[in-house]
């Protein structure tokens, strides 16, 4: 999340391509489908964020294209929206078994 919040601001200020942005989004896709979560609310949101990711990007190209990326935008930060509703409701279970997601929220 923190490197695509960088490259992404970059790209805002002019400092970086959107094809480096969607770069970023697609590894954080990658590194978060690298995961073998076995809990059902890591496992959910693994899979929101993946989604979240990849909408992102597609956002970045639309308006790197000049074309209207308020859609993907609009679904990206709803895919996020309940990524965190899902592990705010897991973390005390969570938590309890060692699992601190403090940090995601």
């Amino acid at each position: 999340m923190a490197s695509i919040g960088l490259w992404a601001d970059q790209y805002l200020h002019g400092d970086a391509k959107a094809s480096d942005v969607i770069a970023e989004t697609k590894e954080a896709t990658a590194r978060v489908q690298a995961t073998s979560p076995t809990d059902p609310s890591l496992a959910q949101t693994r899979s929101l964020m993946s989604g979240m990711f990849t909408e992102y990007g597609k956002a970045i190209r639309a308006q790197s294209r000049h074309r209207n990326a308020g859609p993907h935008m609009y679904r990206a930060y709803g895919l996020a929206n309940f990524a965190h509703d899902v592990l705010e409701g897991a973390r005390p279970a969570l938590v309890k078994r060692g699992c601190d997601v403090s940090p995601l929220l």
